[in-house]
């Protein structure tokens, strides 16, 4: 044995190696002696009696989950919400269910971890609100105060992260059919098999839990007529067109999810003005980035769940890094301040702003005119979205605007018609990503849709996304006159399309180069 080993007594008395998985629990001194226990399991208030009232997102989540129901009748439907996520050893991060789940039961925050949405196959018609299958969310409710769970069960147990509600109350509040979470395996591979000889055919949204893919993949397996030569790659295509489906089933958003969107920008508007009146504070202190990030952090979770996305805080060269999250420089006067940050509400619907802001208060000549450049094509990103316009013309109007600029300003090596064919593209140097993308549960949200309803997609009234061109010249770029070098403007609203076009959600936050000045004076 390696004495090194912290070593416990075995039942003959010898000294045994304590097993690594037990080591965790060095650190607790938690009382294991009877009386102990006997005291842990007594004395406790009962627990509320009355039942709480649906919650308003019950009914659009219904919607959503006959939706599917439509489209895969006959077969199971699997949507893990997963599990927590280990942070460092024995701290877990903070738990986010899977999108599709908290699209399809309306459960937002950190409630359920390894919960799990089966949609059920029953005779057509004869399912939940008519559909075709019949919902049940399986899950770990609430263990009594009398049960070893309460207090010993760092994860899930109630004296350690707080009250989970009971079976009959997720029931009412979502009206969704509930069971323990130990009745999950069973329900989920029952009948599994083959449609032609009377088994049942299970579609899983996969890579969200890896223990329910293993289960799901064995029971396909043991089941199959022909193991030997099964391809689990069929079934991959057959979990795939599910995720594809969910995904594209986001693409308009109902009355309850524009709402959320509205909650999340108003709450992101008020994170940028906590940056603002941070500046100084940023100004002074060696990572003043950190201090941008940090300030709107705050707000976003006191008015929210939590980000919707790692801050970026990019000042002075960083702002030409298209995602620079690291945050850690300085934030010097005379340089611009590139903020894209974006508050995640309770019901994980998240907001994606992006302003940049003059650090003196002040945008120099030059600045000025990069920045007024940006707005432009913004603002002829917004004429163009129109309902029943393709999703790729948003930026390719941007673009437009951009091309021309660059060829102005001398920057262009081609004129810009030429950069604007597809042979071309060498203003995409400067401005290489896309101007739109959807938003809402994930900041880039329907992202497995198909191309044909998505990039080739017409804009419908429902749909929110973002409109956020922006040149990035970068101070190693030889190519552009000095005088240009070190900027980074980004420009980036939400926007919803309505039948009489497009609204800007976050108009809130000013946009022009002087009501940017003028807002950062009020709030310094």
């Amino acid at each position: 044995m390696n004495v090194s080993d912290p070593a416990v007594p075995d039942p003959t008395g010898q000294q045994q190696a304590q097993p690594i998985d037990d080591r965790v629990n060095n650190r607790s001194q938690r009382p294991t002696s009877e009386a102990f226990k006997a005291s842990m399991a007594s004395g406790w208030a009962p627990a509320e009696g009355s039942l709480p009232g649906r919650d308003a997102v019950a009914e659009h989540a219904a919607r959503r989950r006959r939706a599917i129901s439509d489209r895969f009748p006959g077969e199971r439907l699997v949507i893990p919400a997963g599990p927590l996520k280990v942070r460092s050893n024995d701290t877990d991060y903070r738990f986010r269910p899977h999108s599709a789940f908290a699209h399809l039961t309306g459960l937002g925050v950190d409630h359920e971890p390894d919960a799990v949405l089966i949609l059920e196959p029953v005779d057509e018609g004869t399912g939940d609100d008519g559909g075709h299958h019949s919902a049940t969310l399986y899950f770990r409710p609430l263990a009594g105060r009398d049960t070893e769970q309460f207090y010993a069960d760092a994860r899930s147990g109630e004296f350690w992260i707080g009250a989970r509600p009971t079976l009959a109350e997720l029931e009412a509040r979502l009206g969704i059919a509930t069971a323990h979470l130990d009745g999950l395996e069973a329900a989920l591979t029952k009948g599994v098999g083959a449609p032609a000889i009377g088994g049942i055919s299970v579609r899983l949204v996969r890579k969200v839990h890896e223990d329910l893919d293993a289960l799901v993949d064995t029971a396909r397996y043991n089941t199959a007529q022909d193991p030997e030569s099964l391809d689990l790659s069929v079934f991959d295509a057959l979990d795939d067109q599910l995720a594809e489906a969910l995904s594209e089933l986001r693409l308009v958003k109902d009355e309850w999810e524009v709402d959320q969107m509205r909650e999340a920008v108003a709450a992101t508007a008020a994170g940028f003005e906590e940056i603002i009146r941070a500046l100084p504070r940023a100004v002074a202190h060696r990572r003043g980035e950190r201090v941008v990030e940090g300030a709107f952090f705050a707000r976003a979770r006191e008015e929210g769940n939590d980000l919707g996305y790692e801050t970026i805080a990019a000042s002075g060269n960083n702002a030409t890094v298209l995602h620079w999250i690291r945050n850690n420089g300085p934030v010097r006067e005379g340089e611009l301040l590139l903020v894209d940050a974006g508050v995640e509400a309770e019901s994980l619907y998240t907001a994606d702003v992006t302003r940049t802001l003059p650090v003196s208060g002040t945008f120099s000549e030059v600045q000025r005119r990069v920045y007024q450049a940006v707005l432009d094509a913004a603002d002829a990103a917004f004429a163009a979205a129109q309902p029943g316009v393709k999703f790729r013309q948003v930026h390719a109007a941007a673009m437009e605007v951009l091309a021309a600029r660059l060829e102005e300003w001398g920057i262009l090596p081609v004129s810009a018609q030429e950069a604007l064919s597809d042979a071309g593209q060498q203003h995409r140097r400067w401005m290489p990503h896309g101007t739109s993308h959807h938003l809402g549960l994930d900041v880039h949200d329907c992202a497995q849709a198909r191309r044909e309803l998505y990039l080739d997609g017409e804009l419908a009234p429902g749909m929110v996304f973002t409109i956020e061109p922006g040149l990035y010249f970068k101070a190693e770029d030889l190519a552009i006159p000095a005088e240009y070098r070190g900027i980074g403007v980004r420009i980036e609203d939400d926007v919803l399309m309505t039948a009489d076009g497009p609204v800007n959600l976050s108009a809130a936050l000013p946009r022009t180069p002087g009501d940017v000045e003028a807002w950062m004076a009020s709030l310094r």
